[in-house]
């Protein structure tokens, strides 16, 4: 080993939700960590900024909600605040030129046939996501004729009508930050499933995007930042981990230098092949990390002087169908006790590669446009304020919310996403098994990549490296129950074949009837 470094017992790569865990829990086992970060903040895809216009917002990762227990139990050990979404009031809906509203969280389809549609597409995701063990979906029945697709491919083969086509490739778009023709089929069902399945991870009441916190997503990081002291060191990316048998040292372009026993590598993977590692990384695990491209997305706040939309009974929740409009969904983004009235809109995928060539200026007028119709409201045409983060051109993420594997990368590189190399170990939201992609699965990952320290340190045994949190008694996990409709309401298909049946024997009786009289 070489000497004129720092020496710990653990050094970690990354400052963001997942190192950040994984430091505190090692530390609380009295192992000493060194966490590295490229950045000058912590936080990670957790960003919260302040500003006159606005007291402060998340511009990266916002959101918790039921089953996210790691997450709402540091929530609570640190004493933050949490505050509901708002859905009170009708969701507007701007589609074809037109503008109506639908009741809150109801998906923005009121046709009866394409309702039978949507609830067809549902069932049939939540079904063969039922298939899909959370932790191997390499190992799902069905797992290589699925990899082999697209969810392109699946909605081809299951969608009917062309409203649903456009709700299904939003959904893609907003929960993924990917286009339906760029992800694998068995990967995005697997990441529908392990969120919980298509209502928990889409819904806001109930669901992922129920609560924000007070004061911002970032002050978790910030505390366990200043809960760690002097070990979390800024403005040091790293560019090269070298180990032995004995242990590990890391070296970054300012030229420090640090020793110790083990290294958690909590970076998403594409910003893995920066990295100099030596021994090199094994062979497949480098064409993994070539394979595993970040979403695309550009957050948007717009604020105005009052909430002119709830005024009109409107929540603030919205669907933008329009080319000319770089949001497609929106929710209320008002502080709890009413101040800065905002609106919240995710501009993703496609759109987000399209209008990241506009200037922040263009993008602004472009999405109070879309707003003005949708909305049905001229003052959405003048903003007090307004704010966003183009995840595409953050140099230490490369996009957000998370990778989104192609066809192939799942079942062929899967299963060594979380594999350690030697004395490093992997963590980040990319290699959690629930609410991968989501703050919940950063700190969980973060957690079992500590374990499996602590384990290889003789200090826990293996059968506790995975752990659930405690269900929060704060923030409950209700079921949802599907109505009757919801449960057995035909397909488009199973309605015509019905349909058809119909009237065969309809006609086949009025024949015989005919005959019997004759």
């Amino acid at each position: 080993m070489a000497t004129g470094r720092t020496k710990t017992q653990v050094v970690i790569v990354g400052a963001g939700l997942s190192g950040l865990s994984a430091a505190k829990l090692l530390n609380e086992h009295g192992v000493e960590t060194i966490v590295l970060e490229a950045r000058d903040r912590v936080g990670g895809r957790t960003h919260t900024i302040k500003g006159p216009g606005f007291g402060y917002v998340d511009v990266g990762g916002a959101y918790v909600g039921p089953t996210q227990n790691h997450m709402l139990k540091l929530v609570k050990e640190l004493g933050i605040q949490m505050y509901k979404i708002n859905t009170e009031g009708t969701s507007a809906v701007w589609r074809k030129g037109k503008k109506f509203t639908v009741d809150s969280e109801q998906v923005a389809v009121t046709n009866p046939v394409c309702l039978l549609d949507l609830q067809h597409l549902f069932r049939t995701l939540d079904r063969m996501g039922s298939e899909i063990p959370p932790e191997a979906p390499w190992k799902a029945p069905h797992a290589k004729e699925w990899d082999s697709l697209t969810m392109k491919d699946v909605f081809d083969k299951l969608v009917w009508t062309s409203s649903v086509r456009r709700f299904a490739d939003m959904f893609i778009h907003i929960n993924m930050t990917s286009e339906p023709h760029e992800v694998s089929a068995l990967w995005a069902l697997w990441y529908i499933k392990q969120c919980g399945g298509v209502k928990r991870i889409f819904s806001v009441d109930n669901g992922g995007q129920e609560r924000k916190l007070v004061g911002g997503t970032q002050q978790i990081s910030l505390r366990l930042a200043e809960l760690l002291g002097n070990r979390v060191m800024l403005n040091s990316s790293v560019s090269k981990v070298t180990q032995t048998e004995t242990g590990i040292t890391v070296d970054t372009l300012s030229g420090d230098g640090f020793q110790g026993e083990y290294s958690i590598v909590a970076i998403p993977p594409p910003l893995q092949l920066r990295v100099s590692f030596s021994p090199s990384l094994p062979p497949v695990r480098n064409q993994m990390i070539q394979r595993m491209p970040m979403g695309s997305v550009i957050k948007t706040m717009m604020y105005y002087e009052k909430a002119y939309w709830q005024e009109k009974g409107l929540s603030g929740m919205g669907v933008i169908e329009d080319d000319d409009c770089p949001v497609e969904f929106t929710l209320d983004d008002t502080k709890p006790d009413g101040s800065y009235p905002a609106i919240i809109g995710f501009v993703a995928a496609d759109k987000a590669r399209k209008y990241t060539n506009y200037s922040e200026d263009e993008r602004r007028d472009l999405i109070c446009k879309g707003y003005a119709k949708a909305f049905g409201l001229k003052e959405m045409l003048h903003p007090t304020c307004y704010v966003e983060k183009n995840w595409l051109e953050e140099p230490y993420s490369g996009g957000c919310y998370t990778t989104a594997l192609p066809p192939g990368v799942l079942t062929q590189f899967g299963r060594i996403v979380r594999e350690p190399f030697g004395r490093i170990y992997f963590a980040g939201t990319e290699t959690a098994t629930q609410w991968s992609g989501y703050m919940e699965g950063a700190v969980a990952a973060g957690q079992r990549a500590a374990r499996e320290i602590l384990h290889a340190m003789g200090k826990i045994e293996k059968d506790q490296i995975w752990q659930d949190a405690p269900q929060s008694q704060e923030v409950p996990a209700l079921p949802f129950v599907d109505s009757f409709y919801e449960a057995y309401s035909p397909s488009i298909p199973g309605l015509l074949s019905t349909i058809g049946l119909t009237a065969i024997l309809g006609l086949a009786i009025g024949a015989s009837f005919i005959l019997y009289n004759k």
